[in-house]
């Protein structure tokens, strides 16, 4: 029996192992961009971008998927002309679930540069290059074990990660604009095993964004949104559409509300709500899960709410970008 003891603990640590080789996400795209892509690090109107993202979930379980992101950009260097401009950010993620504690934290250093390709600033590029480090682990501690000399050893394991990414920004018109971005992250596919295995690797992620505004009413817009991912055997596809209300603009702050529907397709529902006021931008978002899990989970998804902070004071806006950030 000693010997089980520890083939299961094994077992265990494959299960969670095959699960860690999934990258972090949130439910909310796109409500604090650089997440999504290093590239959009600098995509802000101001001098700064700080935000705060909490996501909890399948909450009716016993031990629950809690996730927890930080992140912070400031504008390095910008052209007299506004066309032109550099960007760094830093970012801190952690997550763990289940009884044994399974979790990642990793902090990352970003650097992006953008600049305008025509000479009215309504097309911009922007490039963007991502460095981390990241530690995974369990606690062996809190496994029931027949023999406690049966738990391993090695319960961590720390690797670095490379990111790479690409977003154009296009406004023609007051009235619309679009971004679209790709990114590459895990670009140098670590080995992420412990405990004598060595097979388990952290994928590399493909990701595909976009995004469009259409003003089509004096004081409302359509904005619809599609994102896929692609990592290793595992596939996202979200699509959906939001409502935005300006409830007032063109003064010392502006206010507006936005409400909008997206489908992980095959998976969840998910409803989202953003409040901007002034330099503050508040987020909730709700994921009905609808997949095989649904049995388990009791249809509950994943709670989540931010809040981003864009610093303006002392800096000029880019006639370049009108609207980049939502």
């Amino acid at each position: 029996m000693r010997g089980s003891s520890k083939c299961w603990l094994l077992i265990g640590m494959m299960a969670w192992g095959a699960l860690a080789a999934q990258d972090i996400h949130f439910s909310q795209v796109d409500a604090d961009p650089v997440l999504l892509n290093p590239a959009y690090s600098g995509f802000y109107q101001g001098a700064g971008r700080f935000g705060l993202i909490y996501r909890n979930q399948w909450a009716s379980v016993s031990v629950p998927f809690q996730t927890f992101a930080v992140t912070g950009e400031m504008a390095l260097w910008r052209s007299s002309n506004q066309r032109n401009g550099l960007s760094a950010g830093l970012l801190f993620f952690n997550d763990h679930a289940g009884t044994l504690g399974y979790g990642t934290t990793s902090g990352h250093v970003s650097v992006a540069y953008y600049t305008a390709l025509n000479r009215a600033g309504s097309s911009v590029l922007s490039v963007g290059l991502e460095g981390a480090y990241a530690q995974s682990g369990f606690d062996p501690s809190r496994a029931e074990m027949e023999d406690p000399s049966d738990l391993v050893a090695t319960n961590r394991v720390g690797y670095p990660l490379l990111a790479v990414g690409a977003a154009w920004y296009y406004q023609p018109t007051g009235d619309f604009h679009t971004k679209v971005g790709f990114s590459l992250r895990n670009a140098n596919r670590p080995n992420i095993s412990y405990g004598g295995l060595d097979n388990v690797f952290l994928e590399r992620r493909y990701s595909l964004f976009a995004r469009a505004e259409y003003r089509r009413w004096q004081s409302v817009s359509l904005m619809p949104v599609v994102l896929g991912q692609i990592q290793g055997r595992h596939r996202e596809l979200v699509y959906g559409i939001d409502v935005k209300w300006y409830i007032e603009e063109g003064g010392a702050r502006e206010v507006s509300l936005r409400c909008g529907l997206a489908f992980r397709h095959g998976d969840a529902v998910i409803a989202n709500v953003m409040m901007e006021y002034g330099p503050m931008v508040f987020t909730f978002c709700y994921d009905a899960n609808v997949s095989g899990l649904a049995a388990a989970s009791h249809t509950v998804g994943a709670f989540e709410g931010g809040v981003v902070y864009r610093m303006s004071k002392g800096a000029k806006k880019r006639k370049a970008i009108k609207c980049p950030v939502y």
